[in-house]
């Protein structure tokens, strides 16, 4: 027993003393959990500086972080010089952070980067935030970018949404946080975040919208641009005020739990309502910059400088086209007239003025371009020129309205009753279906059609037994276009909206050519058809509702199956205006006729128009067509300055105006005396 205490209790004895093979001592469970976290943190490191250095390889040049490269801008003229709109960008000098009050940099921190000040690039707290909203909303619901990645992105980066260049971003983030002071960092994004209407830059931003400086926007501008960034387009002061408000209201909410106003300055805030720029919300021929901004690259590529396009838009007429649509839709919105659209065009085929729905800001949808809609009776001049054009018809020529049926299709007028025997001109000015349906088929449908696309219809026709009726799908800018040769003297145009396009310095690089002035009409047809288009606007023609006194008028009025169209298409010597009214989704109006509605914006629109222009007799007749002048209106006068598709059912007739009433007060000045030469009073037929 001795022996074995002995051995024992030596030094180094037993198997409790003796030091593990190999002489190293086991680690405890603590110092593993150590050692391993520093191999995976080493491995990490590795990791890290890998990816560091395979995406910096792909980082943008930052060398010219201050220079501004930007899409050249395109101004729009009207055809006197008015400005009508800048479309492309525009920067204002940058603005002096310090030049700001408090709140407007604080807006923009507040609701994009609230802990802007603390984090060095990104934002851990924010990233996990988002992180935890997505899953649990079961998909990518909220962001987590910095101020300092979002200019990061804006400055250097393309928008696509892929690994690397998220991880770009956030490299590019960090060297940003490491280089540049926060103030610093605020300015820059400041200057060069975009808000929407082509500005760029808090500055440009304040006088787009508000027409001040930056230095003198309120709170409640301040946290409306601030609300800006998360959309410009779906949160826009101009087109979406309600949802810009309701944004705007949360940068206040935010302002105020980050302290950057007190709860009174807010309510002071929203006890004032924001005013946008009048410049800005009243802007007119958005449409018609819409269309022509379209044209622009086709006719002389990709700008590589600012450009200033001339066209042909009178504003002060096309205003006034505006103000007749939208105050004729609210007057007739019982009936269920919900939109219009005009078209004026002068003897040469400029787009004078052109008004594609009653509000642009609602919907910038182009009905006067864009959309196709049954023509309805005014069609029927088509109808009727083909058969003046065979030489068996004239004015005079004897018709029977009576029941007809064209292989199993039987059309029928407005009115109940046939009236018999009566004369072609009556025919056109009562707007009798049946003799319309039989001159179609007599004439043969196909040269209709032919007559049609001479005169500038573009769109297919069908040239079914109905076609006669208008069952064509057809654009206001069509109608104005083919009813143009009957204004002009017998010649097709094609519309046209550009005259020149040219840079800042004066170099131009588009102008339009001169006019072809082919002849469409011969005589006598052309003085047959506008003194049957004149007798429309005397009662019992369809549309005395129409006629302006002391000026030489005609025209033709349209309405189609179950009233979902209505138009009037009408002229002067030298100019032209078509207007269509009715519904986006294609449902019926109540009893809306060409008439009706469209016969009074046509009215209105022209008494505002024709004292502006150097109107003419419309020409044709006994001496012969009139020669088609450069620009047969001339200038102004005293001022310097979707449709669903209609169906294609065969439509009704037009309703006449038999109500007894006198027609509606005209919108605008009263017209005077005519500036040319007071035409003849129209012939018997």
């Amino acid at each position: 027993m001795a022996n074995a205490d002995h051995a024992t209790g030596r030094p180094g004895g037993g198997s409790g003393g003796r030091p593990p093979r190999g002489g190293r001592r086991r680690r405890s469970l603590l110092g593993s959990i150590i050692y391993w976290l520093v191999v995976l943190a080493v491995w990490v490191l590795i990791a890290i500086a890998a990816m560091v250095l395979y995406f910096s390889r792909g980082l943008p040049d930052t060398s010219k972080l201050y220079q501004i490269h930007r899409q050249p801008s395109i101004s729009y003229l009207d055809r006197n010089g008015a400005l009508l709109s800048v479309r492309g960008s525009q920067y204002a000098p940058p603005v002096d952070l310090d030049a700001l009050p408090a709140y407007v940099p604080a807006a923009f921190v507040s609701v994009e980067d609230r802990r802007f000040y603390q984090h060095w690039g990104f934002d851990i707290v924010g990233i996990m935030r988002a992180v935890v909203a997505d899953l649990r909303r079961g998909h990518a619901a909220e962001g987590a970018s910095t101020i300092t990645q979002q200019l990061a992105r804006n400055l250097f980066l393309t928008p696509d949404q892929n690994m690397k260049r998220k991880v770009q971003e956030l490299l590019l983030a960090v060297w940003l946080e490491h280089q540049y002071s926060k103030k610093q960092i605020l300015a820059l994004y400041l200057n060069r975040v975009y808000f929407g209407a082509g500005a760029y830059g808090v500055e440009s931003a304040s006088e787009t919208f508000f027409n001040k400086p930056a230095s003198k926007i309120d709170i409640g501008e301040a946290a409306l641009l601030a609300a800006l960034l998360k959309s410009p387009t779906h949160y826009s002061p101009v087109n979406e005020q309600e949802r810009a408000g309701r944004r705007a209201t949360i940068v206040l909410d935010k302002m105020v739990e980050t302290h950057a106003i007190t709860p009174a300055q807010r309510e002071e805030a929203l006890s004032h309502p924001v005013r946008v720029s009048p410049a800005l919300a009243t802007q007119h021929a958005q449409y018609f910059v819409d269309w022509v901004d379209g044209q622009v690259r086709k006719l002389v590529g990709q700008p590589t400088t600012d450009l200033i396009v001339e066209t042909t838009l009178d504003l002060p007429i096309d205003t006034a086209a505006e103000t007749a649509a939208r105050t004729v839709v609210e007057r007739n919105g019982r009936l269920g007239v919900q939109q219009a659209a005009v078209v004026a065009l002068d003897g040469g085929g400029r787009v004078r003025a052109l008004i594609g729905g009653v509000s642009y800001a609602d919907s910038q949808f182009d009905r006067a371009i864009d959309a196709r809609r049954q023509a309805g009776s005014s069609w029927k001049p088509f109808v009727y020129l083909t058969a003046l054009n065979t030489g068996r018809y004239n004015p005079d020529t004897q018709v029977v309205d009576e029941p007809v049926t064209i292989n199993g299709w039987s059309p029928h007028n407005f009115e109940p009753e046939n009236l018999g025997p009566l004369p072609l001109h009556e025919a056109l000015q009562r707007s009798i279906n049946t003799v319309a349906a039989k001159l179609a088929d007599d004439v043969g449908r196909n040269n209709v059609a032919d007559t049609a696309r001479k005169l500038g219809i573009t769109t297919d026709i069908n040239t079914d037994p109905a076609m006669a009726l208008g069952t064509s799908l057809v654009s206001p800018l069509e109608m104005a276009q083919a009813y143009d040769a009957f204004a002009n003297g017998g010649f097709k145009v094609q519309a046209y909206a550009i005259e020149r396009i040219r840079t800042r310095d004066g170099k131009v690089l588009y102008e339009h050519p001169a006019p072809a002035h082919d002849s469409v009409i011969g005589e006598p047809q052309l003085g047959w058809m506008n003194q049957m288009l004149r007798t429309v606007l005397v009662s019992p023609g369809t549309a005395p509702r129409a006629a302006i006194p002391g000026y030489d008028l005609a025209g033709k009025t349209g309405t189609t199956s179950d009233f979902r169209d209505a138009w009037f298409v009408g002229y002067t010597g030298g100019f032209v205006a078509a207007v269509w009214t009715g519904k986006d989704d294609n449902s019926p109006m109540h009893h809306v006729t060409g008439g009706a509605a469209p016969a009074e914006l046509w009215r209105a629109f022209m008494t505002a128009a024709l004292p502006r222009l150097k109107v003419q007799a419309i020409p044709g007749g006994a001496a012969g067509p009139a020669p088609l002048t450069d620009d047969p209106i001339g200038e102004l006068l005293g001022n310097t300055t979707g449709l669903s598709q209609g169906a294609p059912d065969a439509t009704d007739g037009d309703a006449q105006d038999q109500d007894g009433q006198p027609p509606p007060p005209p919108i605008g000045p009263p017209p005077g005396p005519p500036p040319g030469p007071r035409p003849p009073p129209p012939a018997p037929y």
